[in-house]
């Protein structure tokens, strides 16, 4: 890339979308090609969870205490959908990088079969037992019963949650990142739109209030699904689902499970503690509970965007580990890692100076704004650190080696982190910032942790 123009042509043909072989094609470009869609994606994504809780914050403190509460356990779900996508990324990407495209769309017909099971499983257990996993989230009498069906309507509507996270997994493994940007940008697009005029109402339509959020976030998902099934089933990429793949294969689905069951441990344990550390917070009232979740929004707006441009290393890894390139996966991923640094360092010196004017924008509560403004200065402290980790993490994961990534979560998040924020907030007296602290220091080890793994390289030799 020797100029600004070429850049920008590079970036518009990123957006545009077209397929490419990344196995060959040079590796900065690769990056531009992949990176630009997914951190598109991904800002979408982050804008979705900034709009969404900028509304339900004029419901006030009580409403933004049951969404923290409800996305905490819907991370659990999350995390079986993230799961999934690991995998559904690990596998076709490695497909492609042979050149195997009818297998590649196999994989894909089995991880939807496999997925959307998990998803009603999931869905009907939470919705029925909603009211239950509320009160041992700590909510009080009042949130239960202002957010009960907020929360029964985000459960029973998983499914499109789960199938939207797996499809632009395997979008992202085909080298098809635009699709992926594309289902999101229709999924959270809608959901912005309808987000005001459910919770609010227009014109002589009533609103909904906080039901409203929820219903906006499933037709808006669901929307972002019916975009992705089109463009899986209509033939016109090399990725596609025919009628010969409409075949129940076991021995895929176990594949499919042995090599998302890392992933998913990588999420539940990390939703997990961020469960805990929730539980932890709510024992200082719903005003320290509303805080931490603006801040934790709006970390999500800039974690994000860096995620997406981590996931270029995963495609670029399985792609080129299926072609035999184990050295060209290793410096896609050194120069990924280098981009990201640099990206999460900006967005470090912006909380730092901006951040009590952030968490202003959400809410007029004095006491909501400190907690809030606190976590940002605090947390994005260990930000260099977690743009390296980010990277590494998708490297492993892009080799199917989920398992790796796992077993750092459970030393860090789990032996570490919420035993230091426990001890940090309660014993000595340090309330939320103690919990700000430890997510900060233990996210920091997790990068060094992952950084110095992946520099032995066992990643090369894993088989998917």
């Amino acid at each position: 890339m020797n100029s600004l123009k070429e850049l920008w042509t590079l970036i518009w043909l990123a957006v545009r979308g077209i397929e490419q072989d990344y196995t060959t094609l040079s590796i900065k470009r690769s990056i531009v090609l992949l990176a630009v869609p997914m951190i598109l994606e991904m800002v979408m994504e982050s804008l979705f969870a900034v709009v969404d809780i900028f509304f339900v914050g004029r419901l006030g403190s009580s409403a933004l205490a049951t969404v923290g509460l409800t996305e905490s356990v819907l991370m659990i779900i999350y995390a079986v959908g993230m799961g999934i996508s690991i995998a559904a990324t690990a596998l076709v990407s490695r497909r492609f990088g042979e050149k195997k495209y009818a297998e590649a769309g196999n994989v894909t017909y089995q991880l939807l079969v496999t997925g959307s099971t998990l998803a009603l499983l999931l869905g009907a257990f939470a919705t029925y037992f909603a009211a239950d996993i509320l009160n041992l989230m700590g909510a009080t009498p009042d949130v239960i019963a202002s957010g009960l069906t907020f929360a029964q309507i985000i459960f029973a509507g998983n499914i499109a949650i789960m199938v939207l996270f797996l499809v632009n997994g395997a979008f992202r493994g085909a080298g098809l990142p635009h699709l992926a940007m594309r289902a999101l940008w229709i999924a959270n697009g809608a959901n912005i739109i309808l987000d005001p005029i459910l919770i609010f109402g227009v014109g002589a339509i009533d609103g909904l209030g906080l039901e409203g959020a929820a219903w906006a976030t499933n037709i808006g998902r669901s929307l972002g699904v019916v975009y992705q099934l089109y463009h899986l089933l209509n033939g016109r990429h090399l990725l596609q689902i025919g009628r010969e793949n409409l075949v129940i294969r076991f021995a895929m689905i176990r594949k499919i499970l042995q090599v998302s069951s890392g992933g998913i441990g990588q999420y539940l344990i990390d939703s997990a503690s961020w469960i805990f550390l929730t539980r932890i917070i709510a024992e200082f009232g719903s005003q320290a509970l509303a805080g931490y979740t603006i801040a934790f929004r709006i970390i999500i707006f800039t974690i994000l965007p860096s995620w997406g441009l981590s996931s270029a290393a995963a495609t670029l890894v399985g792609q080129n580990l299926g072609a035999q390139k184990g050295k060209r996966a290793e410096i896609a991923v050194w120069l990924t890692a280098r981009y990201n640094v640099i990206f999460m360092a900006a967005v470090t010196v912006v909380f730092l100076l901006f951040g009590e004017h952030l968490a202003g924008f959400f809410t007029a509560e004095p006491e909501v704004i400190r907690v809030a403004s606190e976590a940002l200065k605090i947390i994005t402290l260990g930000y260099i650190f977690f743009g390296l980790g980010m990277v590494m993490v998708q490297a492993f994961n892009g080799a199917g080696d989920t398992r790796t990534p796992a077993i750092i979560n459970i030393v860090v998040l789990w032996i570490l982190e919420i035993p230091l924020a426990y001890w940090l907030a309660i014993s000595f007296e340090l309330a939320a910032t103690g919990i700000f602290i430890a997510i900060a220091i233990c996210h920091s080890l997790h990068a060094l942790v992952s950084w110095w793994l992946f520099r032995q390289g066992t990643w090369k030799k894993v088989r998917v």
